[in-house]
């Protein structure tokens, strides 16, 4: 997997990128979803632990293509 993530033009800064906008987009996400939804807090947190749970996924796959470049 990691060698199609390389031939695919991806890079180990490009997931480490995505891992942290991943941590801002959850925080938006969560003051968006209070905001705008009248689903109340728990759906917000929802949300916001949802997305957040994107940034160790891409920092883990940013690990694995770091060691895979070297």
């Amino acid at each position: 997997m990691l060698r199609q993530l390389h031939d695919a033009g991806l890079r180990a800064e490009h997931l480490y990128i995505a891992g942290i906008a991943s941590i801002g987009f959850s925080f938006a996400s969560w003051i968006l979803s209070k905001r705008l939804e009248s689903a109340g807090t728990d759906r917000a947190d929802r949300w916001g632990i949802f997305i957040g749970e994107w940034a160790p996924t891409f920092i883990a796959l940013g690990n694995g293509l770091r060691t895979y470049e070297k």
